[in-house]
């Protein structure tokens, strides 16, 4: 599936840029191949606008912020968080003001990032209980770009058989490469997925960890928001959280915007973040080095077998046959390199 060229995957929210880089400017985004411009509105809230002034095409994100409007930094044409022109500085003061506007698109505050959907919502944002709950902290972990499709990043985070392999540096036990079982329940939003995982527990993970113990489990209870978020939630035997959201925001056919936010029930005392961070680096490092080396293109159809299978692999074939049936339901077939 080519990511970009499914006009239905634009339903969708996605995460785009933590609000606090917005203070100091417009920022330009793409976002399913579409360029999107976020600043912050005279209320304070993230508004997106098509990064085109209507006037010379110049880019909006070029510009500057001026009392909660952009001001087109060719001519100063200025627009407002609704996209309608509010200024034209080469006209006279009392000359009525053209009817144009910049497209806008659907834009949220939630956790930390301005959030952004091209088209109607199929579904809301989900929803995290422990944001702002009472015994958790939360942790801007990673917003980084990947060159990878958002599918197989997705279907690698629900991926118990390359834990041995790709996390070998890190929690995987090599002498323990049969995958343990999810057991999974199909849901509206995507579906929900336990596991118990056998891990190592070396030195630089005990604080993570809660254990001195050198080998531990991860009680996981993780959940896939459909198309391309998800919740990885562990518990470790010492009663230890660790609560981890993803949302790989689809840039292009081959580019994701991984945003990674962390929740933990201990404080920076127990565990300080910069050594949940670095934790945590190392590993997506190793999926990372992995991920890049795959083919973008991961074909939902897997009637065509284009891509040989194996039991573990379960939960990406469900989100390849739920992601292909949504598709369907929208009157879309599947676009690959195949058919471009």
């Amino acid at each position: 599936m080519l990511t970009a060229a499914q006009k239905s995957l634009r339903k969708f929210w996605y995460a785009i840029v933590p609000l606090d880089r917005l203070a100091d400017g417009p920022l330009p985004f793409r976002l399913m191949g579409e360029d999107i411009v976020l600043f912050l509105d005279a209320d304070g809230a993230p508004v997106a606008l098509q990064d085109r002034c209507p006037h010379r095409t110049a880019r909006l994100s070029n510009g500057r912020c001026i009392a909660g409007q952009i001001e087109c930094g060719y001519h100063g044409w200025t627009y407002d968080g609704t996209g309608r022109l509010a200024r034209v500085p080469q006209f006279d003061a009392a000359a009525p003001v053209p009817r144009i506007s910049v497209p806008s698109y659907r834009c949220a505050a939630r956790y930390g990032y301005a959030w952004v959907a091209l088209d109607e919502p199929a579904q809301p944002i989900f929803d995290i209980p422990e944001d702002g709950a009472p015994g958790y902290r939360r942790i801007f972990q990673f917003y980084e770009r990947w060159n990878t499709a958002p599918l197989r990043f997705m279907e690698n985070s629900f991926d118990n058989a390359h834990f041995s392999f790709v996390h070998r540096g890190t929690f995987g036990d090599t002498a323990q490469p049969t995958p343990k079982r999810y057991e999974i329940k199909e849901t509206d939003y995507g579906f929900y997925a336990a596991s118990l995982v056998d891990i190592v527990n070396p030195p630089a993970a005990q604080r993570v960890t809660g254990t001195t113990d050198p080998a531990t489990t991860r009680d996981m209870r993780n959940q896939w928001y459909f198309p391309f978020s998800r919740r990885l939630d562990i518990t470790y035997p010492s009663g230890l959280q660790h609560i981890i959201i993803n949302c790989a925001t689809p840039l292009d056919d081959s580019h994701i915007q991984l945003m990674q936010l962390l929740y933990r029930n201990d404080t920076e005392s127990d565990c300080p973040a910069q050594a949940l961070i670095d934790w945590d680096a190392a590993v997506i490092e190793e999926d990372r080095a992995m991920l890049e080396a795959t083919d973008p293109d991961a074909p939902l159809d897997m009637t065509k077998h284009a891509e040989a299978q194996m039991p573990s692999d379960r939960p990406g074939q469900i989100m390849r046959r739920r992601l292909l049936e949504f598709l369907h339901a929208h009157g879309e077939a599947e676009v690959t390199r195949q058919y471009v």
